[in-house]
């Protein structure tokens, strides 16, 4: 396999040519896994293969960890200030903002996302991501404690050391800096795992790392599978923390290998069945638009999706019909995620593909109304019409299990009790969204639902400097904000005695 792939865009969006390693990159270096092996990646607009990437194993994993543990203990960590580590992130944005229409056309090509979106909302939130932390590298501290005449004492928050951090296929990219930004303000080093099905914009932003100028050892990438290469990041004795985002399943195995090796620290964002509830009183115009943007945006494949809609009796005939214009649309605006005109594009890969058309024929089988959609669309690639389903039961498997795809059920309700304790029905609490012009009700119901995160006549709206992650199975501890440092620092108390005497 060569070193070195080169893919030619010519679409209406983006035109040039980008090369990407496709090796795995461990100190500062492009390098071959110490056991061969590749793994395809796949188009999924068309189901061809791009490129092969190579695969690493545990054996890559402990040369990592030693090169990062080096550069924690010479380069980085507490030998290098704050100042100097927000210099590099920024360094690091700058040059992502300069190639944004290559990593833009990398994510739709590996991904499926359109493209627009790709370049004005998702690459546009990682130059912010790393100026964000960047701003912080140099305001890690602790505090001075009131104790005694004869005694100093205060705190000092310092990094874990090095990092593990593993990232799901969705948003490949706005992960990767979600992950690394704030482990290296405070002053970590990283092993990062990307998705073995989109691993191509990690591999392209290695390359800025090294033009940034970034100590080697400090950021590594090592592409691989869960089973090898998570599971060697979720027990190398030598990472202290852990970071994942993906499924509950995966989760739960990586809290159980982090315990029974060194006991790691873990942050875990998981995974959502997001409830959107729409009152009488709503604007139903925008929440109908808010509505379809939070289940059908990235065709669904985003853990904060709204999935279970609850709609008011008084407004739900009216809500159905402008919700079902809506998909009808995206359905014939379905297709290349390079063209002007598609809006919807595919679902990330086969097994994707299957999971989600297997979810839309147990809706079926288990009684609820197909009311449009459920279909695959077209003969190539992984296109799924977006879908509707109404007359749903609480215990079916479309209301109750994360589908990660373009199938929403629309519920109706009478009062406010009901939905909240309909909303609340679930083993994930990740998000929701609510729709009220009634400012005491929206803010009443937001307190009441059980979710880290709720959105008030909105939906999927993150911001870099707000916290997020979940409640119950949807996970352990926070992403973005200033809540984000915590997760990568511990704090350390020091007492000094100025004056007594035994």
């Amino acid at each position: 396999m060569s070193a070195k792939f080169t893919y030619s865009f010519d679409t209406p969006g983006f035109k040039g040519d980008v090369t990407i390693d496709t090796r795995l990159f461990i100190d500062g270096q492009w390098v071959d896994p110490v056991e061969p092996a590749t793994i395809d990646v796949i188009n999924p607009a068309t189901g061809k293969v791009i490129t092969p990437v190579s695969a690493g194993s545990a054996k890559d994993v402990d040369i990592a960890v030693k090169a990062a543990k080096k550069a924690y203990k010479t380069t980085w960590g507490l030998k290098c200030p704050g100042a100097v580590r927000g210099r590099l992130l920024n360094k690091v944005a700058d040059l992502v903002e300069k190639h944004a229409d290559e990593f833009a056309a990398l994510e739709s090509l590996d991904v499926g996302k359109v493209y627009i979106r790709s370049k004005t909302m998702e690459i546009t939130g990682v130059v912010a991501a790393l100026r964000y932390y960047a701003g912080w590298a140099d305001k890690i501290h602790g505090k001075t404690i009131e104790t005694n005449e004869n005694k100093l004492a205060y705190t000092k928050h310092e990094p874990y050391g090095v990092v593990g951090q593993i990232i799901p296929w969705n948003f490949p990219m706005m992960m990767l800096v979600w992950k690394i930004a704030p482990a290296l303000a405070t002053g970590n080093t990283v092993i990062l795992k990307p998705s073995e099905v989109t691993p191509l914009t990690a591999l392209r932003f290695c390359d800025l790392i090294n033009e940034a100028g970034f100590p080697p050892g400090v950021i590594n990438i090592v592409n691989g599978y869960g089973n090898t290469v998570g599971q060697a990041i979720s027990e190398h004795p030598l990472i202290e923390k852990v970071a994942f985002t993906g499924s509950t399943i995966t989760g739960r195995r990586i809290l159980k290998a982090s315990a029974e090796t060194n006991l790691k620290d873990v942050t875990l964002e998981l995974g959502g069945k997001s409830p959107t509830i729409i009152f009488d009183d709503a604007d139903l115009e925008q929440a109908v638009k808010w509505a379809a943007n939070g289940i059908l945006f990235v065709t669904s494949q985003v853990c904060i999706a709204g999935s279970r809609i609850f709609v008011q009796e008084g407004i739900y005939d009216a809500f159905l019909t402008q919700f079902t214009a809506i998909a009808k649309y995206l359905t014939s605006a379905t297709g290349d995620p390079f063209s002007h005109e598609t809006q919807h594009g595919p679902q990330v890969s086969q097994t994707q593909f299957e999971r989600v058309m297997g979810y839309i024929e147990s809706g079926k089988q288990q009684g609820a109304t197909l009311h449009t959609g459920g279909e695959r669309h077209g003969d190539e690639g992984y296109f799924i019409q977006p879908t509707i389903f109404t007359d749903v039961k609480p215990e079916m498997k479309i209301v109750q299990e994360e589908i990660f795809g373009p199938v929403a059920a629309i519920i109706k309700f009478k009062t406010e009790e009901e939905v909240i304790e309909a909303a609340n029905d679930t083993v994930y609490g990740l998000s929701c969204n609510i729709f009220s012009e009634n400012a005491s009700r929206a803010i009443r119901v937001a307190h009441a639902l059980e979710a880290g995160t709720a959105w008030v006549n909105t939906a999927l709206t993150t911001e870099v400097a707000v916290p997020f992650g979940g409640y119950k199975q949807s996970g352990i501890g926070r992403e973005l904000g200033e809540y984000a440092l915590d997760t990568y620092t511990q704090v350390k108390a020091v007492h000094v005695n100025i004056g007594l005497k035994l």
